[in-house]
């Protein structure tokens, strides 16, 4: 991976808030239930930044985006909302699924191993 700034990376400094929030934060606020919470939810989000920080370009994606030929899921997402691909199709529902599988790799992991 190529650090453009150096280290930390940004990936680094979002777990180290995440770390602190969910740490000193929530340990310091035992008393104060919403604000516990509210540091709960902010360490999770910024748990999602970073791992989609992480995250490397999934070949999986491209060849699913290639299939229906678009090299970009915005572009998929334009043909879709202008009504130029039928999401009952064939073709189009698998690359979907993979989508939506890779962004809740992203956001919930683990979430595709609970069958």
């Amino acid at each position: 991976m190529n650090w453009l700034y150096g280290r930390p990376t940004a990936a680094e400094l979002v777990a180290a808030v995440a770390d602190f929030l969910d740490n000193e934060v929530r340990a310091a606020t035992d008393s104060e239930a919403q604000i516990n919470f509210h540091a709960r939810v902010a360490a999770n989000m910024l748990r999602m930044v970073e791992r989609e920080l992480l995250d490397e370009p999934d070949t999986e994606v491209g060849s699913a985006l290639a299939s229906v030929e678009f090299s970009q899921e915005s572009q998929l997402a334009a043909a879709i909302r202008a009504g130029k691909l039928d999401l009952r199709a064939e073709a189009v529902l698998p690359v979907l699924r993979t989508l939506v599988r890779r962004r809740l790799a992203v956001a919930h992991p683990g979430y595709d191993e609970r069958s």
